[in-house]
């Protein structure tokens, strides 16, 4: 069996199996292992300068390639869920907030509200940003 369809095999091994772990690190080997089989094919260097093709060629790929291909697969925005999505969106007021009591209209759901700072008062209709929710509670502070 001629070394470059061993080495072109062992290329398909390695693609193959990276679909089973999706690191990206198999899909680079598997590309040094085509770059070895590219070039025992086109010519004829023995069995070590294959190997050592493999290596250079396996490493640039894994040092150069690898990371902006994670970086550019994992980019993607995070969803906020639960009561952090509601951190920083507009409520309004419906019964005065104050240090001890409130409720505020939040995406269409009533929640108990207190405001930020112990000193300031928000009456009904005012608009307010949430800061953060506390348990069942949601700091509040005046819009700007």
């Amino acid at each position: 069996m001629p070394v470059a369809l061993i080495w072109l095999i062992a290329a398909l091994v390695l693609v193959g199996a990276e679909a089973l772990t999706g690191d990206m690190f198999l899909l680079m080997l598997g590309g040094g292992a085509l770059a070895a089989s590219g070039s025992s094919w086109l010519t004829d260097w023995p069995l070590w300068a294959d190997g050592l093709v493999f290596l250079i060629v396996s490493v640039l790929l894994l040092a150069l390639v690898r990371p902006a291909l994670r970086r550019r697969l994992t980019s993607g925005k995070t969803v906020k869920m639960g009561v952090s999505a509601l951190e920083g969106k507009s409520a309004l007021v419906l019964d005065r907030v104050a240090h001890d009591a409130g409720q505020v209209k939040l995406d269409g759901q009533v929640w108990t509200a207190r405001p930020l700072n112990a000193g300031d008062v928000f009456e009904p209709g005012e608009s307010v940003t949430v800061v953060h929710i506390d348990g069942a509670t949601a700091v509040v502070f005046r819009d700007l």
